[in-house]
């Protein structure tokens, strides 16, 4: 079985590519030029490098490759396909045939593109199982009683964001919702919460109701505790089992002496 991987940008990529190594898997990369950390080339056994509209170039690469199934990883910032880009004609074709132009709607359209192929798009946790959150307390101290609150109303709102495509991550501070994420990223949503309302915020990152683990699938990590300390959060809460966590241990560490709490809640 020949496996591929969709590389986007930050850290996901490189960690796919760990992963598999250790499952004993090689894969065949395709890297994004506009988006993919130049140093993929370093550690992947054998890279091609596309645009980000040049849907047919990166068919043609995993099918000269005999790849058979394919992971995405790596956030690609799907707004410049729509602005920036120059799409070759299979990306047209697929873009024209969409009813919507939202995350879901758009790679939606690359994996049955990719299905004509004969290719699966899979899990894209499908190596890092491992990197998944897990259900309950993570971190020394556990939420208060107004951060259990926020939390509860945080679900409460994330259900229909998420469940729209509006963004997995709201920030809450005394049941009152101070920022709702869109296209800006979890880190950017918090940033902002923080400029609107500094102190005693508590962040609820979900999964989407039927969420497709193949792509989008929710992220934290260091930065997200870092930009909670710079925002003035106390909690994260976040989905077991749906969210992939990065450097876990340095996160929970810089979390503890930072009294942060982080909990995982069952989807």
């Amino acid at each position: 079985m020949q496996y591929g991987l969709i590389a986007g940008n930050g850290n996901f990529p490189f960690l796919v590519i760990d992963g598999a190594r250790r499952a004993g898997v090689s894969l065949s990369v395709v890297a994004i030029k506009e988006e993919t950390d130049p140093s993929i080339e370093d550690v992947a056994d054998n890279v091609a490098w596309v645009g980000i509209g040049q849907l047919g170039k990166m068919l043609s690469s995993f099918k000269d490759r005999n790849v058979e199934k394919v992971i995405m990883a790596g956030h690609v910032k799907h707004v410049q396909i729509f602005s920036t880009a120059m799409p070759d004609m299979r990306m047209v074709k697929m873009l024209w045939g969409l009813k919507r132009r939202n995350t879901d709607a758009l790679i939606g359209g690359i994996a049955d593109e990719l299905a004509k192929e004969g290719i699966e798009l899979i899990d894209s946790t499908h190596f890092v199982q491992d990197m998944l959150a897990p259900d309950g307390l993570m971190t020394k101290r556990k939420p208060t009683d107004m951060e259990l609150e926020n939390i509860e109303y945080g679900l409460h709102i994330t259900a229909e964001t998420a469940r729209l495509d509006l963004g997995q991550t709201v920030v809450v501070r005394g049941k009152a919702c101070v920022a709702i994420e869109a296209m800006e990223g979890t880190d950017a949503t918090i940033k902002r919460a923080g400029e609107l309302a500094n102190g005693k915020l508590t962040v609820v990152k979900v999964a989407k109701p039927d969420q497709d683990m193949r792509f989008d699938v929710p992220v934290v990590g260091v930065s997200t505790i870092e930009t909670m300390i710079a925002a003035g959060a106390t909690c994260l809460s976040m989905t077991a089992g749906k969210t992939l966590i990065f450097d876990r241990e340095e996160m929970i560490d810089l979390a503890n002496k930072n009294k942060i709490s982080i909990i995982g809640n069952p989807s």
